[in-house]
C-alpha cells in the first residue's frame, strides 16, 4: 500500500475516543439487535392474530418450536463464524451476519404460514449466531491499548447490558402494538428489527479493521496504520510499534500453540497439555450451560405466556408487567458493572443462583396454591408469584447474565480463547434452544411443577461452581496457566489461591521477582551498550584527529590521502 494512500484521511477525520466510540455504537447495536430479537418473540406469540394466522391455537408444541428453532440457527451461525471469520475478517463477517439477519427479519414479518415463519427464524439466528460471535471481538480487538485490562471487562458487561437494553425495547414495542388489531399487531414489531439493521449497514463498512487480524494475515503496516488512528498518533510511534510486536507475538504463540479441531476431538491438547486445556474449555462451556440452565428463557421468551397461563392475568396486564420488568431487569444489572472484579465470578454466580433457586421455590409454592381447589387466596397467592419473576430478574442481572461470556475467555490459556469462546457460545445456544422448545410443553402439561426443575437447578449450581469453578477476577492468562500446571486436583476450594478474589500474594511476589530477573539482564546488556559506545566514541575521534592531519596531493591520474604518521 502507497503512503499517499496511507496517510489519506480515514475514518471522517476520527481518530483516538471518538473512533473507539463508533466501533462501540456499531457492537453495541448489534447486541441490542440481538437482544430485541430474544424478546420480540415473547409478545408475539401471545398476539391473537399470529396465532389464527399460523394455526397455533391447539398446538404448543409447534408454537416452541416456531419460537426456539431460532436458537438453533443461532448455533449454526456460531459454528459458521469460526469457519468464515479468519477468512473474512470481523468487519465482513459483521456484515454477512447482517445481510443474513435483514433476509431471515423480512420472511419473519411477511409470513402467512408454518414453514415460512420457520425458515425466517432459523435464517434470522444464523445471522444472530455469526454476529454475536464476531461484534465482542471486534470490539476488544480495535480497544484502545490504554482501555484494555479491568476496563474491557466493564466494556464486555457493557455490551451485556445493551442486549438488555434491546430485549426491553422490545417488550415495549410489542405492548404498544398490541393495541392495534390485525397482522400488524406482530409484523411491525418484526420488521422493528430493520432500524438496527440499518444502523449497522451505515457505520461497520467505514469503520476499522481489527488490527489483530491483519497481523495475523501479514498486514502488518495497515494495522500499525489503524493502530496509530485509534491512538492518535503517527504508525512510526514508538508506543505503536510496541503494541503492533506484542499483537504478533500473541499471534504467532496461537498459531504454534494452539491445537486444531480434530485434535481436541481426539483428546489431544497440543503443547499445553500440562495445563489442564480439556477441563479448563468445560469450564468455560459449564458457565454458559448454567446460565441457560437457571431458567431465565423461561421467562425472557415467555414471560407473557407465564403470567398469562400460570398466574391468570389478562394478556394487556401480562405484557405491561412484561415491559415494566424488562427495565428493572436494565436498572439493576447496572449494579453489575462497579462490583464485578470486587465480589469475584465465583461469588457472584453462587449468590445469584441461591437468589435465583429461592425465587422459583417460592414462586412454586405460590402457584401451587394458585391452582389448588378451593383455595380461597388463589387471587393473593398468585399476585405474590408477579414479585418474585421480578426479583429472579435482579439476581440474575447481576450474577449471571455478564460472567458467563467473561468467564471462557479468562480460564482457557491464550492459545485456546477464541475455542474457549466459541464452543461457549456454541454450548449457550443449544441449551437455549432446549429450554425454549420445552417451556410451553411444561407449562400446560405439568403447570406448577415445570418450576420445579429450575427450583432444582439453580440450588445445584452453588456446590458445582464453589467445588469445581477457580477464582478468575484479578488474575493474568499467565497466573491461571500457572495455577493449572501447577494444581491438577479438580477441587478447587481447598485451594485458597483458588478462590480468593484478590489476587494471591505468590502470584504477585513471583512476578516481581521475574521482573527484577528481567531488569538486572536489561541494566547489564544496557551497561555493556554503554561501555560498547564509549569505545566507538573513543575510536572515532582518534579517527577523526587523523584525518584532520591529512594531506591531499595529484598526480595528474587520480587522487590520494596520505597520513602522516
Amino acid at each position: 500500500m502507497s503512503e499517499k494512500a496511507m496517510t489519506k484521511p480515514k475514518y471522517f477525520g476520527m481518530t483516538g475516543t471518538w473512533l473507539t466510540v463508533w466501533v462501540t455504537v456499531a457492537c453495541a447495536t448489534d447486541m441490542t439487535l440481538f437482544g430485541y430479537d430474544q424478546g420480540v418473540f415473547g409478545g408475539v406469540v401471545v398476539t391473537q392474530d399470529y396465532i389464527n394466522q399460523l394455526n397455533l391455537a391447539d398446538n404448543a408444541s409447534l408454537l416452541s418450536t416456531i419460537t426456539a428453532i431460532y436458537d438453533i440457527g443461532c448455533f449454526f451461525g456460531a459454528i459458521a463464524a469460526v469457519m468464515i471469520g479468519d477468512p473474512l475478517g470481523r468487519k465482513n463477517s459483521i456484515l454477512l451476519g447482517t445481510t443474513i439477519m435483514s433476509v431471515g427479519a423480512l420472511l419473519q414479518c411477511t409470513a402467512f404460514g408454518v414453514p415460512q415463519m420457520i425458515v425466517g427464524r432459523i435464517v434470522a439466528g444464523i445471522g444472530n449466531g455469526i454476529n454475536t460471535s464476531t461484534a465482542p471481538v471486534w470490539q476488544g480487538e480495535t480497544s484502545k491499548a490504554s482501555w484494555r485490562g479491568k476496563l474491557v471487562i466493564i466494556e464486555s458487561i457493557l455490551i451485556v447490558i445493551l442486549n438488555i437494553a434491546g430485549f426491553s425495547i422490545s417488550n415495549w414495542v410489542t405492548f404498544g402494538f398490541s393495541y392495534l388489531d390485525g397482522g400488524v399487531s406482530w409484523r411491525v414489531p418484526l420488521a422493528f428489527q430493520f432500524i438496527f439493521i440499518v444502523i449497522l449497514y451505515a457505520t461497520v463498512p467505514w469503520l476499522p479493521e481489527s488490527p489483530r487480524w491483519l497481523i495475523s494475515k501479514g498486514r502488518i503496516e495497515e494495522a500499525n496504520h489503524i493502530l496509530a488512528a485509534l491512538e492518535s498518533t503517527t504508525h512510526d510511534d514508538p508506543y505503536i510499534i510496541t503494541a503492533s510486536n506484542e499483537i504478533q507475538y500473541a499471534v504467532d504463540y496461537e498459531r504454534e500453540n494452539s491445537p486444531s479441531w480434530g485434535e481436541l476431538l481426539r483428546g489431544k491438547t497440543g503443547k499445553e497439555g500440562g495445563t489442564c486445556t480439556m477441563r479448563r474449555l468445560f469450564l468455560g462451556m459449564g458457565a454458559q450451560a448454567m446460565q441457560q440452565l437457571g431458567g431465565i428463557n423461561v421467562t425472557s421468551y415467555y414471560l407473557p405466556t407465564v403470567l398469562i397461563q400460570s398466574v391468570g392475568l389478562t394478556e394487556k396486564l401480562a405484557r405491561l408487567l412484561a415491559a415494566c420488568n424488562s427495565v428493572s431487569y436494565l436498572l439493576f444489572s447496572f449494579i453489575s458493572i462497579p462490583n464485578v472484579e470486587k465480589w469475584g465470578r465465583r461469588n457472584m454466580m453462587i449468590y445469584a443462583s441461591l437468589g435465583q433457586g429461592c425465587c422459583y421455590l417460592l414462586i412454586t409454592i405460590l402457584l401451587r396454591f394458585n391452582e389448588m381447589d378451593g383455595y380461597a387466596h388463589k387471587n393473593e397467592v398468585a399476585s405474590a408469584s408477579i414479585a418474585f419473576f421480578f426479583l429472579y430478574y435482579v439476581f440474575f442481572g447481576i450474577g449471571w447474565q455478564g460472567v458467563p461470556w467473561l468467564y471462557p475467555t479468562e480460564i482457557n490459556s491464550l492459545s485456546m480463547r477464541t475455542k474457549g469462546a466459541a464452543l461457549g457460545t456454541a454450548t449457550n445456544w443449544i441449551m437455549n434452544f432446549m429450554v425454549v422448545e420445552i417451556t410451553p410443553i411444561g407449562i400446560n402439561s405439568i403447570h406448577w411443577k415445570f418450576y420445579i426443575i429450575w427450583t432444582v437447578f439453580n440450588f445445584s449450581f452453588i456446590p458445582v461452581v464453589y467445588l469445581w469453578y477457580p477464582e478468575t477476577a484479578d488474575r493474568t492468562l499467565e497466573d491461571m496457566d500457572r495455577f493449572f500446571r501447577e494444581n491438577h486436583d479438580v477441587f478447587v476450594f481447598r485451594h485458597k489461591d483458588a478462590i480468593s478474589t484478590k489476587r494471591p500474594l505468590a502470584y504477585i511476589e513471583r512476578e516481581q521477582d521475574e521482573v527484577r530477573r528481567t531488569s538486572s539482564v536489561h541494566a547489564g546488556m544496557a551497561m555493556d551498550a554503554a561501555r560498547n559506545k564509549s569505545n566507538a566514541t573513543e575510536f572515532n575521534e582518534k579517527r577523526e584527529g587523523t584525518g584532520r592531519n591529512a594531506t591531499l596531493s595529484t598526480d595528474g591520474s587520480h587522487d590520494e590521502f596520505k597520513e602522516d604518521v
